[in-house]
């Protein structure tokens, strides 16, 4: 998973749950909590993400990661390039299942 992709994933993941732990980002991504804690130092400082700290509140004890205007176009413009790199590589894909299926059906034709 290369970073865009990475803080493509913890963008999507924050918008959906605020107040998830890092720990439980790290298991659903598949990463490191290291990298996950890097990552959302990065998107904060970048201004993407928010961190609200609830201790004062006594039924939570932690962060929510909120998403600012600036994270929201961010989301935007990486799932944009996610889904052209993922086009790009289905028509790579789908050329390369072609010419195998034809190849395969010159070797049966050969063989009659």
């Amino acid at each position: 998973m290369n970073k865009k992709d990475i803080h493509l994933d913890l963008l999507r993941k924050i918008e959906v749950n605020p107040e998830c732990t890092q720990r439980e980002l790290s298991k659903e991504m598949g990463v490191s909590l290291g990298k996950v804690n890097y990552c959302i130092k990065k998107l904060t400082e970048k201004g993407w993400i928010k961190l609200t700290n609830f201790t004062h509140n006594p039924n939570k004890v932690g962060y929510a990661y909120l998403l600012t205007p600036k994270g929201i176009d961010e989301k935007a413009r990486l799932t944009i390039s996610f889904l052209k790199r993922k086009i790009t590589e289905y028509e790579i894909l789908k050329k390369e299942i072609n010419d195998l299926q034809l190849k395969s059906e010159e070797m049966a034709n050969e063989k009659r």
